[in-house]
């Protein structure tokens, strides 16, 4: 009985670890395959059980303490992670490390808020000493060890079994498994242990998802509009690229050469030779947007180019975000280490296209200019006078406090560009809107206090709050500035943030939402600021995101790129909208479909085809592989050259 105890115990362990992290995560426990994830902790159990009992008392004692102790941490490591970053710890973010390592003050403040789940995850553990002489440690020998073997390779059969049950239904658990690599999706229906299981199996045989072929030129109904507009392609010769590479390069000139590309429009060159000043806004949300608390803002995303249906997809943190607005490529899985290690080649990059059009670039952030090798992937696109804190910036502003001013860097950077006798561009990757969001650890939400102090919100939402107004004055003082050398009105300010504000809960969001959110798509609803101080306002209500702002960028200056070899589509072309999220779910121009659920929510009034959500799911998986393999194929320099 002692032995059987021990096993029920694991089990049992097992599956309360799962719950709790469901709980405590998702709010709900609905979304996991039921029959898998019982099955799998079934096997797990046994395995572990077999492992904790073919040796002596004492190390069978350790090892199945360890097991318990190892999966209390690694549920635990799992929930902070999602609390400080909004995304899953993965091996293919180990590149990122360095972004969890800077800011150790908040990985102190998330375990103290998480202490009542890390308990939780933790009590395995400890009851494994409360129920010590109720487990039999000693060796198990013989017939025993060959019968409980048996049983777990019977119970490893039935989970395999179980994997094609429904198999074709669109990210069933055997897709999961055999189609593709995606951590948010497996945790939410997998589970967390299987998804650790999968993770490390993928990135040790380098898995790659399947390219599905689409032949657009069959049966495609272009828009009138081809017959008056040239599309935004380069001339590269994709056939010539299928005999070239290896197979995955191969499949992929296939893929693109199969891609229409999207059409130039009424707005290709409506900004050509102005001045662009591109922002990268640190947890930047619609929500800080107010009339009387940032006017700058308000102004910003009133006028211009207004988007209606923009989102800023939480993936990867502040690095997948930067990411995906300066490449146009979604953050997918294993892009971390060739971004920052900036040896691939970007032929498109901006900065290098922005040059050959005969303008001066220039780049800045106000926090270390090191930071997850921002000086090495800003160099590979073509800046090559980034500065940050500790390579210039630290002489002229404070760069000691935390964090630091976004009003100090406009203030000592301006004089570097604003005589240039080129046009020019410039990047700002801003830092004051960070978290953890508490007015004792908050320089400037601390020195804005009193404005946001008698607002009707937690006090979270007020230090939020409270720091973007460093980022409204910021702009103010930017425009000003323009103003007074007469450069306004032939400068374009294009503004767009890396996340929500993930130190927030979708609760604390909803507090300032003008509609609730959900805490899957709706949250990262958004505005992408893109504004002249001359244009009219042009409302635009085709869903983008910041995959989608590059190329829309390219296309208002009249910049020449591929649009088949930047996954992100010009939100003012033709091409119809769609939003890509970090679980694989998304929204178009049609609706939203909640991948965790297959649940599809059309838009009021809209109908759509009964294939529809499966050839959007195809564009997605194609798009998200792609981003991929652009950077770990370094394919850009393959079709492009340097």
């Amino acid at each position: 009985m002692k032995r059987l105890f021990k096993l029920l115990f694991l089990f049992v362990s097992f599956l309360f670890l799962e719950i709790v992290f469901k709980i405590a995560v998702f709010k709900s426990v609905f979304s996991l395959s039921l029959i898998n994830i019982v099955l799998f902790t079934l096997f797990l159990s046994l395995l572990c059980f077999l492992i904790s009992s073919i040796f002596g008392k004492k190390l069978n004692a350790f090892l199945y303490r360890f097991i318990l102790l190892f999966a209390g941490l690694f549920y635990a490591l799992q929930e902070c992670v999602f609390n400080l970053f909004g995304i899953f710890f993965s091996f293919s973010l180990f590149g990122a490390a360095g972004q969890t390592l800077e800011f150790g003050s908040d990985i102190i403040n998330v375990i103290i808020k998480n202490i009542v789940w890390i308990i939780l995850f933790l009590l395995p553990f400890i009851l494994s000493f409360v129920f010590g002489k109720s487990i039999n440690q000693d060796r198990m020998k013989g017939k025993k060890i060959l019968l409980v073997l048996l049983t777990t390779l019977i119970s490893f059969g039935l989970f395999f079994g179980s994997l094609f049950i429904n198999k074709n239904a669109e990210y069933s658990p055997y897709k999961l498994y055999f189609n593709y690599h995606d951590i948010t999706l497996s945790v939410e229906k997998l589970g967390v242990l299987d998804t650790l299981n999968l993770d490390i199996v993928k990135t040790v045989t380098h898995f790659e998802e399947n390219i599905e072929i689409i032949n657009y030129s069959s049966g495609q109904e272009l828009p009138p509009e081809s017959t008056k507009y040239a599309f935004n392609n380069l001339d590269i010769n994709f056939e010539e690229l299928q005999n070239k590479g290896n197979a995955t390069q191969k499949n992929m000139a296939q893929y693109f050469a199969a891609e229409p590309g999207t059409l130039q429009n009424e707005y290709t060159g409506y900004f050509k030779d102005k001045n662009l000043i591109l922002f990268m806004a640190e947890s930047f949300n619609e929500i800080t947007v107010s009339e009387e608390l940032t006017p700058t803002l308000y102004k910003l995303t009133h006028s211009g180019f207004v988007f209606n249906n923009f989102y800023t997809p939480t993936i990867s943190s502040t690095i997948g975000g930067e990411f995906q607005e300066l490449t146009g490529l979604y953050a997918a899985s294993g892009f971390v280490t060739p971004w920052k290690n900036g040896n691939n080649a970007f032929p498109m990059g901006i900065a290098r296209l922005f040059k050959e059009a005969g303008y001066s670039t220039f780049a800045y952030h106000d926090h270390s200019y090191t930071f997850q090798n921002r000086n090495k992937y800003l160099k590979a696109l073509g800046f090559d006078n980034f500065k940050g804190c500790f390579n210039g910036l630290e002489k002229n502003m404070n760069c000691r406090q935390w964090p630091e001013s976004d009003i100090e860097m406009i203030d000592v950077t301006f004089d570097d560009y604003a005589d240039s006798e080129n046009p020019f561009m410039v990047f700002y990757a801003t830092v004051s809107g960070h978290g953890d969001y508490s007015f004792g650890g908050h320089a400037i939400a601390s020195k804005n206090k009193e404005y946001v102090k008698d607002l009707p919100y937690s006090e979270k939402v007020k230090v939020y709050l409270a720091a973007n107004i460093e980022l409204d004055r910021a702009l103010k003082d930017l425009i000003d500035k323009l103003e007074e050398i007469d450069k306004l009105d032939d400068t374009v300010i294009a503004l767009v943030g890396d996340h929500y504000p993930y130190f927030l809960n979708v609760d604390e969001v909803n507090e300032v939402s003008t509609y609730k959110k959900d805490s899957v798509v709706e949250i990262n609803h958004s505005n992408f600021i893109f504004w002249n101080s001359q244009m009219d306002t042009i409302e635009i209500s085709k869903v983008g995101s910041q995959i989608d702002v590059l190329p829309t960028i390219y296309n208002a200056f009249g910049l020449p790129y591929d649009s088949r070899l930047i996954i992100g589509k010009d939100i003012l072309s033709t091409e119809p909208g769609l939003a890509m999220f970090g679980n694989r779910s998304w929204v178009s121009d049609y609706g939203t479909y909640f991948a965790s659920t297959g649940n599809f929510v059309p838009k009021e009034g809209v109908e759509v085809d009964e294939d529809y959500v499966k050839k959007t799911n195809y564009k997605v998986s194609n798009r998200i592989n792609m981003s991929k393999l652009i950077l770990t194929e370094d394919y850009y320099r393959k079709a492009l050259g340097d």
